[in-house]
This record gives structure tokens, sequence and C-alpha cells, in this order.
């Protein structure tokens, strides 16, 4: 679904084996913010939280962002994004879409470290920002996953 044919807001995420970071835009606005990093690698506590975030937010859409290599291949992340992505859509019968997430993590650390964070601070702050940037990617219409 492309934002055009969206109203409301967007929850969009950066997955990761460790961390999932966690975005918020509005379509009216179409500006995104970083909300937070869900930390722990057990399901149960993710989605618990996540469901928090949907009935707090309560999206129209969640965007999840699959990383790819520099050539166009799927990285290997690109697997369980798309399973938690389905996980997503069962569990909260939401429409789902993919960005393209490459680099975003690697762009939010550097935009982390032009303001004065270091690495080890920036952690979650890393896959917040990267979330944001998925959310903003989407909202802007440039990030498509087919």
């Amino acid at each position: 679904m492309s934002v055009a044919a969206l109203s409301g807001t967007v929850l969009g995420f950066d997955f990761g084996e460790k961390r999932i970071g966690v975005a918020v835009g509005e379509t009216a606005t179409r500006l995104a913010h970083a909300i937070e990093t869900i930390e722990g690698e057990g399901n149960d506590a993710r989605f618990s939280r996540i469901a928090e975030l949907v009935a707090e937010w309560r999206p129209a859409m969640l965007v999840v962002g699959r990383p790819r290599h520099a050539d166009g291949a799927p990285h290997p992340v690109a697997a369980l994004a798309e399973k938690f992505a389905r996980r997503l859509e069962g569990r909260f019968a939401l429409p789902v879409s993919f960005v393209d997430e490459s680099y975003t993590s690697a762009e939010a650390g550097l935009l982390l470290a032009e303001g004065g964070r270091g690495a080890r601070a920036a952690k979650g702050g890393i896959d917040r920002l990267a979330a944001q940037l998925i959310v903003q990617s989407f909202l802007d219409g440039t990030g498509d996953a087919a």
C-alpha cells in the first residue's frame, strides 16, 4: 500500500535479532519520529511491548525495514525481518509494508556521531533513529522494497 492511499498513523520497525527500533509517522504531516528501542531476544516480551505501542498509537499501517546488500541481493537478516512482518500482520490484523532499509543503521550512527553521541551510548539510539529513517522513507515514497 502506498502512502497516498493511506490516512493516519504509521508505526515502523527496524528489526534486529537483539533490538528492534520503533518509530511513528503521520500521513497528514509526512513526518516520522523515533519512539524507542525494544531490547531482548524473547519474542513474548517483544510482542507484548509492540501490542502496547499498537494500542497507544492505533496505526493504520505497519512498516518494516528489509535490508539488502549494496548489489541488491537479499541480506541474511531479510528473511528474519519478513518473518517478523508476517507475525505483526497476523497478530495485529494490520497491513504491513516493507521499506528498503539498506544503510539506515549506518546513516543513523553517523547522525548520532555528528551530534556527539558515542557508539556505546548510542546503541539503542541507532535502532530508534534507523526506524525513524525507515518510516520517513515510507512517508516520502522513496524506500519501496519489493
